[in-house]
């Protein structure tokens, strides 16, 4: 029996729909989903008519994130072997693509979205997550430095002192949670998750395309939009910290279940 696509892609009236589907792995950051959420994404931006973009998941969760029981680090493809940093980068870069999108984008947060899961969804304009799931950035409580631009994002959406909490502590919050502080547009019960968000992103596809993309750019301009360039500074950070004694214990602890123990080493 051939598997399906580890990522689905769609386009109806003028509203393309890019799925995670890995939902046995948690849509976890495998190399094979990286790869084929590429191509999707080149594939919608390539496609004529596109005036919106929805990324959801299958099964429960959005993004676990990053798969500790496979790689966290990406050093394949031709070429020279890569740096610690580069291999650390290389990690995320397909989920960039969404950064490339000129059409606004909404995440339909269909599950829980961890780590790198979460950045994806703090990459796109506009997010519907589910009220009971749980979101954040746990780099902290992994003994790794955070990754993927999120140190950069996390204070545009929610200001910097609630980014710091949730950053240094390692804190997932539900999606309720998250809606009050203003990380999320909206949170709804599970099966409302990607009718909103296809709701939503119907109600921006209605509206005047070249006028759409004018004000997304316009927004970002406004941010001094670099979300590449600070996530290869943190590139840097991060790679040093896979090398430390706590990002290992960090990981055992994680894949046993258990309270890690760090001593700053």
């Amino acid at each position: 029996m051939t598997q399906e696509p580890a990522v689905i892609h769609e386009i109806r009236g003028g509203i393309a729909t890019v799925t995670l589907n890995r939902p046995d792995n948690r849509n976890s950051m495998t190399a094979e989903l990286l790869d084929r959420f590429g191509e999707a994404t080149r594939a919608v931006r390539e496609a004529p008519d596109v005036r919106c973009v929805v990324i959801t998941g299958s099964g429960g969760c959005f993004s676990a994130g990053a798969d500790f029981k496979s790689i966290v680090q990406r050093d394949d493809g031709p070429g020279r072997a890569k740096q610690p940093h580069e291999r650390s980068y290389a990690m995320y870069e397909p989920f960039f693509g969404v950064l490339d999108f000129e059409v606004p984008v909404v995440a339909a947060l269909n599950g829980h979205a961890i780590g790198g899961g979460f950045g994806l969804a703090l990459l796109c304009d506009l997010r519907i997550a589910n009220a009971d799931a749980k979101y954040g950035a746990n780099f902290a409580k992994l003994g790794i430095s955070s990754g993927m631009g999120i140190s950069y994002l996390l204070p545009r959406i929610v200001g910097a002192a609630r980014a710091a909490e949730l950053l240094f502590t390692g804190r997932t919050v539900r999606g309720a949670d998250g809606a009050a502080i203003g990380l999320f547009n909206e949170a709804v019960p599970a099966a409302d998750v990607l009718p909103r968000a296809t709701a939503l992103a119907r109600d921006v596809a209605d509206a005047a395309p070249f006028a759409v993309r004018e004000i997304k750019r316009a927004l970002r301009d406004g941010l001094d939009w670099d979300v590449r360039g600070h996530a290869w500074r943190e590139a840097w950070a991060q790679a040093a910290s896979l090398a430390t004694e706590d990002a290992r214990e960090g990981v055992e602890a994680l894949l046993a279940k258990r309270k890690p123990v760090f001593r700053g080493a």
